[in-house]
């Protein structure tokens, strides 16, 4: 075992001396040393039943065979980071996390690791450290979150908090209702309840076989969830023995149908850094036109918040992530689980429960959920939920209005300035020059809630949260803070955005946009000392999945 480094032989009596000094017992140096990475903490909702899930792992893991040992990774929740200066520290968090396991797991030698994950940077980090430090694990996510209920209606955090805003701001709803859908709106532990990035990356994450099944649907408060901690901590310490490592089932093929399960239940954009990252830390590239020829293949079979009205329980009532591998199955390639099944063996015994929610018959969208557009302003691509942008909205040209920060834009937006017929331009907001790509699900859903997501676009070289909704064009590369062309536009420009066609273009010619550019002045960085000023020097653009080097 890998564990004999720290506690076999004369040479490290010390070692087993402070080993002992935790609790354990002579017996327990012939067992695995497991680790159990969590990400608890009483500041995110998807996280705060994660001391109880905890327990169930330890006994799992005792039960299998093995020692338990818990340590800490942090967790940032994007909604309460959102619309502020905490939002730069988002993406960040995710490289933190890969560093901070890998510290723990190779520091003490771990057999193997059992991830306990949620929230959008945190699972991303969590199948990064596996893939670097590759001994065996397995990810548990804790679940999502069940839908409120107000005035008779279901409700979700996106639709209900964020979009009431504006709908606050228009005069639509009153002050008391909008009171009333934020204490309604989110009702216990948990994930957000729709198609947004934690939930999307937790049913990438079985996809790719680093879950076992059902895991990915099973909710935060469900006893299904229980049994599935449980069972991965006795699983963990049998692929330990069988010696299967992360990078035996992070395979291309794995990746492959990740992004074709993405894109059949209209996953967040998000997806588009974080797979190409956890890749990376695997030695595989992942292009980003895999993910539009995967996108024109795969049909949307699931709609969910916010481009839909079913929630997380309503997909796991359908059957879960097997459902879904079930109605893509032509299209997936071989890969393992950690199960011990094939994927394919997985989607191929799996049942649709539900019609509705999963409709292969009836597919929402006949195409995937992402698209990869590029055009002048692009030159090395960008990204577009298609599937919550409205058919008159895919082909659209509109006049520029440009802000330099996301703050200026959301001070426009609620002053009523933008008009139908505007393209927001929010640029100085990518990985380098945010630092730190801030999604910008306040503007998206102000826009939405004020009724302008059909006349109004927006394009950044930032992000948007899972929850976006309309034509909102993101991770434009190269960023205007690396001289991309974004940094070249003015107020008055005609951008003209094809989604069908994949082109995002601005009128000028290539001798005005290459003078411009280099004319462009950089603004001042916006964070100048501590993580945030060092992460902004070695992070690399949004089309590489934003990863340090």
């Amino acid at each position: 075992m890998r564990s004999d480094q720290i506690k076999k032989g004369v040479l490290r009596a010390p070692n087993r001396s402070l080993l002992y000094s935790t609790g354990i017992s002579p017996k327990d140096l012939n067992k695995p040393f497991v680790g159990i990475a969590s990400s608890f903490t009483d500041l995110v909702p998807g996280h705060i039943t994660m001391r109880d899930l905890e327990r169930y792992i330890e006994r799992g893991i005792a039960a299998g065979g093995g020692v338990p040992f818990i340590f800490s990774a942090p967790a940032v929740c994007d909604g309460i980071a959102m619309g502020h200066s905490g939002m730069h520290y988002s993406l960040g968090s995710r490289e933190l996390i890969a560093d901070l396991i890998e510290v723990v797991a190779n520091a003490h030698m771990l057999d193997g690791l059992v991830l306990l994950s949620n929230c959008d940077k945190v699972t991303p980090g969590m199948l990064m450290a596996a893939a670097r430090v590759n001994i065996p694990s397995i990810v548990v996510t804790a679940g999502a979150m069940a839908s409120g209920m107000y005035e008779k209606k279901r409700r979700s955090m996106v639709r209900d908090t964020f979009e009431a805003v504006g709908q606050f701001q228009c005069g639509k709803i009153t002050l008391k209702q909008l009171e009333a859908l934020e204490m309604a709106a989110c009702p216990g532990a948990g994930s957000c309840q729709g198609m947004y990035t934690a939930n999307t990356m937790a049913c990438l994450t079985e996809t790719m076989g680093m879950s076992l099944q059902g895991c990915a649907t099973a909710l935060a408060i469900s006893a299904k969830k229980k049994r599935i901690a449980y069972e991965s901590g006795i699983r963990i310490v049998e692929i330990i023995k069988e010696d299967i490592k992360p990078r035996d089932i992070l395979t291309l093929n794995a990746f492959k149908n990740a992004i074709a399960a993405d894109m059949a239940l209209g996953g967040s954009t998000n997806t588009v850094l974080h797979l190409p990252a956890i890749a990376n830390e695997a030695g595989i590239k992942l292009p980003l036109e895999l993910f539009d020829e995967i996108s024109r293949k795969i049909p949307q079979f699931a709609c969910l918040e916010p481009a839909g009205d079913h929630y997380m329980e309503d997909l796991d009532n359908a059957g879960g992530v097997s459902a879904v591998l079930f109605a893509i199955q032509k299209s997936l390639a071989h890969s393992e689980t950690v199960s011990g099944r094939g994927i394919i063996d997985i989607a191929e015994s799996a049942e649709i429960l539900d019609e509705d929610v999963i409709r292969t018959k009836n597919p929402y969208k006949l195409e995937g959920s992402i698209a990869v557009l590029r055009g002048n302003i692009a030159p090395n691509g960008c990204v577009v939920k298609q599937a919550a942008v409205s058919d008159k909205m895919k082909v659209f040209s509109g006049r520029a209005r440009v802000f330099d920060c996301e703050d200026d834009a959301m001070e426009a937006i609620l002053a009523k300035k933008i008009v139908s017929g505007d393209v927001v331009v929010i640029r100085y907001e990518g990985p380098a020059g945010g630092p730190g790509m801030r999604e910008m699900l306040g503007p998206t859903s102000a826009l939405h809630g004020m009724g302008l997501s059909d006349s109004v676009a927006l394009l950044t070289d930032g992000r948007f949260s899972g929850g976006t909704r309309g034509p909102c064009i993101g991770h434009i590369s190269p960023e205007a803070a690396a001289g991309g062309a974004i940094a070249a536009i003015n107020d008055g420009d005609v951008i003209n955005i094809n989604i069908p066609q994949r082109t995002l273009n601005v009128e000028l010619s290539e001798t005005e946009l290459k003078e411009r550019i280099a004319k462009a002045v950089k603004p001042e960085p916006k964070i100048k000392t501590g993580y945030m000023a060092r992460y902004a020097g070695l992070v690399q653009s949004a089309d590489t999945g934003a990863v340090l080097k």
